[in-house]
């Protein structure tokens, strides 16, 4: 049975759609509320003005980069221990969650220096606009030198996905980001006592929110995760052989999650030399999709660790059964995405204040980029076997062909035609390019892995 005192884990043994449900519905309301703060975030900041917007919109690639670090490592640890777990080989998963909390602590330094040294540089890149960059180098700079709270919140909530303690999971991000939407309007704007910071309070919010459940997600773990043994020493004495296994996984899901901030530091370029409103209307369109690209993530982030797990326990036939329903779920998911952005843009678009110009091209944008939608499910959903299966390799191939080799040289190549309008279309382009690489590896990996294995 393993090690004395514990159970099959349920990934093994309860009803595949159930399990499904119980993973990653948790997960989908996290990163509802985690989708409803970037909203309300930006909100708050739109009523500074167009400027404020633009600005924290021009800082967007260089937070993301620090989300995909966090969030690639964690992809990393998660796999490496949930395999582990599924072969009952505790050492190991025990080892994977020291040696990952040792890598949190160098990607939170590293961001340290980021910080003090290129948030500046940066936004200026990208605008010759004071207010822009004042705004944007204030914003930058405070998120990334108080970064900590982040990186740890990020791991601790993958060491409790690993061990399929999704609710849990639930819990420490709703409550952080729910402690964000509390604190941005106060400290925004200066209520309660609090000075009036404006978009520096918008980004203290964001620090002590992610710190809260940083704390959060620590206690959780030391109580309630008994598959899990933490170890000062593994964290302060780190073994490079584990560390390279994370590392193997992580790197090319950072790599691949990276790719995205190279994408809108470059649609960002593109879109400025048309308006700073064309670059605020990109800013509220990914605020507006991640209230559904959020929940597939969602959705992906838990069907990892039961593809994982059962590879480990070589049960095909539950593999086979998580795909298929993941599949159906994400795609009913995205086409609600897709109508609603049709029905409803200038709703949408009214939330964040906006100007005339603003909702006009804003209508546009958020029709023809959502046609996109369904297809940009499958790939999500395709690439969630390589990453439980240790192929990350072939989500970096995808990215990079979709979002550099297609994504950004379409929206040149439609810039050159004089209308912003036209711009939109290349999110298609690069998403049936992506379906279809996506598509050809999958099959590549699923015949090679899973096919092999034996029925139970």
């Amino acid at each position: 049975m393993g090690k004395t005192g514990v159970k099959e884990n349920k990934m093994g043994v309860m009803p595949v759609k159930k399990l499904i449900v119980n993973m990653s519905v948790p997960m989908m309301i996290s990163m509802l509320v985690q989708a409803l703060y970037n909203i309300v975030d930006s909100v708050f900041v739109a009523q500074l003005g167009e400027e404020a917007l633009t600005a924290v919109t021009l800082a967007f690639p260089l937070q993301n980069l620090m989300i995909a670090v966090g969030s690639g490592m964690g992809v990393g640890i998660n796999a490496m221990l949930s395999k582990a777990l599924g072969e009952k080989n505790y050492k190991e998963s025990d080892a994977a969650a020291g040696n990952g909390l040792f890598i949190t602590f160098i990607n939170a330094v590293i961001f340290i220096l980021v910080g003090l040294f290129v948030t500046g540089p940066f936004i200026k890149s990208q605008s010759a606009d004071a207010a822009i960059i004042g705004y944007g180098d204030t914003y930058l700079s405070i998120v990334c030198s108080l970064s900590f709270g982040l990186f740890f919140q990020m791991t601790f909530e993958r060491l409790l996905q690993s061990t399929g303690m999704t609710m849990l999971s639930m819990v420490s991000q709703t409550s952080g980001a729910v402690f964000n939407i509390i604190f941005d309007p106060i400290m925004i704007f200066g209520l309660c006592g609090f000075p009036k910071m404006g978009v520096a309070g918008a980004a203290y919010a964001t620090i002590l929110g992610q710190c809260f459940a940083a704390v959060l997600g620590l206690i959780m773990n030391l109580k309630f995760n008994k598959e899990i043994h933490f170890s000062f020493a593994k964290v302060i004495h780190p073994s490079l052989l584990v560390i390279r296994r994370i590392l193997y996984v992580g790197i090319p899901t950072v790599l691949m999650m990276s790719i995205g901030s190279v994408m809108t530091y470059s649609m960002n370029l593109i879109l400025a030399a048309f308006s700073a409103t064309a670059v605020a209307v990109f800013g509220v369109y990914f605020k507006l999709q991640s209230f559904f690209f959020m929940p597939v993530f969602g959705l992906n982030n838990g069907l990892i660790p039961v593809l994982a797990y059962n590879y480990g326990a070589r049960n095909k036939s539950r593999i086979d059964e998580a795909l298929k329903f993941s599949f159906i779920l994400a795609f009913c998911i995205m086409l609600t995405g897709t109508i609603t952005f049709e029905l409803f843009p200038q709703q949408l678009l009214s939330i964040f204040n906006a100007s005339d110009d603003m909702m006009a091209m804003g209508t546009v944008a958020l029709r023809t980029i959502a046609v996109h939608f369904p297809i940009a499910s499958m790939g999500i959903m395709m690439g969630s076997i390589f990453q439980a299966f240790s192929e990350s390799m072939y989500s970096l191939f995808v990215s990079l062909g979709r979002q550099l080799v297609v994504l950004i040289p379409a929206a040149y190549l439609l810039s050159l035609t004089g209308n912003v309008n036209n711009i939109w279309w290349c999110f298609l382009i690069a998403e049936i390019a992506s379906f279809v690489l996506s598509l050809h590896f999958f099959r590549k990996l699923y015949n090679r892995k899973v096919v092999p294995l034996e029925e139970k």
